[in-house]
């Protein structure tokens, strides 16, 4: 066995191969861990295939529903691996051969030198200069599955059985997002059985995938696999717009993780390859830290930074006013929108947006495409709405739902046929609406000229751009299997936010899709921030408010807070803590409100462009864990300057009210705990047990109640 290494500032990463073996991945260490490695005779039994590849023809040997054991994985063999520095990020490239095809398989590894992950992903290529002595030469080969990554490096790295192992996964669905469980891997599909006795590997798995155009419809592309008794957690991301997957199980004496893209036995995806025209998988991310939820999220916060591409429009971070969620819910009117907008002007928001229903003349759900401005909403023109935001010194924006035109929209028919997804040669209609390819050029210049012109013609500096529609496995025009048309679609929608953002770079564009059905890192590294929710109920969006910085960075984290005139003093104040530590999307009719609600809406708004202030830095902690739905109290935690936490605390119905809230990072010094919104605690009361690390907070208001409180040492 040989071995080779890739280190950086933070990480090391160990690969083996052999004459009779495949490059594998049989350790990746962070810095400065302590993690326990086996002897190197036992490691050599653990080794899983770095990369994992089946065409028709290739596939697997054992059979079975798992995406590992592919027979031209085992046979790839190491050809050459380079290292080079660019743009601060230093690259690994491994290159494997399978000469009996053809393939030339590339693994490239891509990290920040100061963050413990890394970016991989795969490249295969049909190399003619391959064929055997006295063989064909390769024309083509029709891929039906790809890896984007594989190890059992987690199993060598803490000298561990997959018992002592837990997995993090999240699900997540319309207005209940951010589901978030821990459960032992013998729980969730990995069955134990005697593997020497049955001779071959077990065939059960555990796996994680999202189907369809959401790519977080149903499960959230983020996870991790924490060693329950070693300071050890692996975590990733699957960083795609469209369908992924990972999984784990068992081989004969280890173990394996593996992350994907699309595939054929789930998605419907395959690909043809030929000399010249390869494929390259989705990409993903891989980080290692010490033990525990809030570490192993940690080094995920960090890889979200380094691989984001900063836009200039992100310096701003500013308060956006919104007038749809609990308030014109789609019917926005000039007479509507004025006072509201001087109403949102008078306790600082920045941005004011008119969100759905702009362009609508009367029902316009599968009318939509146009995106033109409805006469009978704006007797005068939306400019006159538009420009009463500027005089209030509010940037505007609008809703946009870009990549779907209604069944009765005039551009259902006057665009061309390749515009539109289609399977069998008729159009795909889900919801009242056709699905645009912007893999096609007219498609894709509709959109343009879309855009451009509402930022020429009228100043808009902000989009939020929904996705409401789930177009299935996706388009099979031009021959394609449906999950592959969808990926170059998926890829073609990314391509056109890059340009969109070259043009316009001051533009600021949130990303929604059905609150958050696209919630994934393919899109927001590319965009400033996400909706999390659909949700109208400020009592059931505490947990996804808590929950969503496990996907997204803090500042990208968009939740909503809509106080309603008259709600109860502590139900209104709990709606506006949902959105403190975050990003503020705020709703509500504050025209309505009385002065001392508008005061304490104030009051937030300034709250939050404190922790904005900072916020780029931050990282988020979860005292009481990544909340249940149903979790009676329910706590967030952001990082702040001198070594400060702002702790979010939300005490729901049916809880009690005292709540202990474990601080360990604080142990044993005397801290100072201040309430930071509101400025009173009325009702709320705490103490502070230094040497065991305790915070014990009592209530004597009714549920459901919230505070934003700092903690500080002194």
């Amino acid at each position: 066995m040989t071995e080779f290494s890739w280190r950086t500032d933070a990480l090391q990463l160990t690969f083996g191969h052999g004459d009779e073996a495949p490059v594998a991945l049989r350790s990746l260490r962070a810095a400065g861990l302590d993690t326990a490695v086996v002897a190197d005779d036992t490691v050599s039994r653990l080794d899983q295939p770095l990369v994992e590849i089946s065409a028709t023809g290739h596939g697997r040997f054992p059979g079975s529903f798992r995406h590992v054991d592919t027979v031209l994985g085992r046979a790839l063999r190491y050809a050459a691996h380079t290292e080079t520095t660019a743009e601060g990020f230093r690259e690994l490239r491994i290159e494997q051969v399978e000469p009996g095809t053809g393939l030339r398989v590339t693994s490239v590894f891509r990290a920040d030198a100061a963050t413990a992950a890394f970016q991989t992903w795969t490249v295969v290529d049909l190399d003619p200069e391959l064929t055997p002595v006295g063989g064909a030469r390769p024309t083509s080969l029709t891929l039906d599955f790809v890896s984007t990554f594989a190890t059992g490096a987690f199993l060598a790295d803490t000298g561990r059985t997959v018992d002592e192992f837990d997995l993090l996964s999240g699900e997540n669905d319309w207005v209940a997002e951010s589901r978030w469980s821990t459960r032992p891997l013998r729980e969730v599909g990995l069955a134990r059985i005697d593997r020497d006795v049955q001779h071959h590997p077990p065939r059960s798995r555990c796996l994680v995938s999202n189907r369809g155009s959401w790519s977080t419809g149903e499960r959230l592309p983020t996870g991790a696999l924490l060693c329950r008794d070693a300071d050890y957690a692996l975590s990733w991301q699957v960083e795609h717009n469209g369908p992924w997957s990972y999984e784990v199980g068992e081989t004969r004496h280890g173990a394996y993780l593996l992350l994907a893209g699309p595939t054929d036995q789930e998605n419907q995806w395959s690909t043809v390859i030929t000399p010249g025209r390869g494929f390259t998988s989705v990409p993903a991310s891989v980080g290692i830290s010490g033990g525990g939820v809030d570490a192993a999220l940690a080094v995920l916060t960090d890889q979200r930074r380094a691989i984001r591409l900063p836009r200039a429009a992100d310096a701003a971070s500013p308060v956006i006013f919104n007038d749809y969620m609990n308030t014109l819910m789609g019917d926005p009117t000039t007479a509507k929108l004025l006072p509201l907008i001087d109403a949102a002007a008078a306790v600082g928001a920045d941005y004011f947006c008119v969100d759905a229903g702009w362009y609508a003349e009367g029902h316009w759900w599968d009318t939509v495409g146009a995106w033109e401005p409805a006469a009978s909403r704006f007797p005068n023109g939306i400019t006159e709405v538009i420009d009463h935001i500027r005089a209030r010194g509010m940037v505007a924006g609008l809703w946009l739902e870009p990549e779907v035109i209604g069944v009765h929209s005039p551009l259902a028919r006057s665009l061309p046929d390749d515009a539109f997804f289609s399977r069998g040669g008729i159009r795909v209609a889900e919801h009242g609406r056709h699905h645009l390819d912007l893999r096609s050029p007219a498609a894709r210049a509709h959109l343009d000229a879309v855009v451009d012109r509402l930022v020429s013609d009228y100043g808009v500096g902000f989009f939020k751009l929904d996705y409401n529609t789930m177009a299935g496995p996706g388009t099979d025009a031009a021959g394609l299997a449906p999950g592959d048309g969808l990926l170059g679609h998926n890829r073609a929608l990314l391509d056109w936010l890059d340009a969109v953002q070259a043009r316009h770079p001051h533009l600021l564009i949130e990303n929604c899709a059905s609150g958050a059905m696209r919630m994934d890192y393919a899109m927001m590294s590319r965009l400033h921030l996400q909706s999390t929710s659909d949700q109208q109920d400020p009592v059931m969006y505490a947990p996804i408010a808590a929950a969503a910085p496990a996907s997204l960075l803090p500042e990208q984290a968009g939740n909503w807070a809509y106080p309603q005139a008259g709600m109860p003093p502590e139900l209104f104040t709990f709606s506006l803590v949902n959105a403190i530590l975050g990003r503020m999307y705020l709703s509500g009719y504050i025209n309505q409100m009385s002065p001392a609600e508008v005061d304490l809406v104030a009051a937030a708004v300034t709250a939050q462009k404190t922790v904005v202030a900072d916020i780029h830095t931050s990282h988020a902690v979860w005292p009481l864990g990544l909340p249940g739905w149903e979790e009676p109290w329910v706590a967030l935690g952001l990082t702040a300057p001198e070594d400060s936490l702002r702790l979010s605390l939300w005490r729901r119905p049916g809880s009690a009210d005292t709540v202990t809230v474990p601080l360990p990072a604080f142990a044993g010094r005397e801290i100072e705990v201040l309430p930071f919104f509101p400025a009173q605690q009325h009702g709320w009361t705490w103490a502070w047990d230094a040497a065991a690390g305790l915070l014990t907070v009592t209530v004597t208001v009714p549920a459901p109640t919230a505070r934003v409180l700092t903690l500080r040492p002194l």
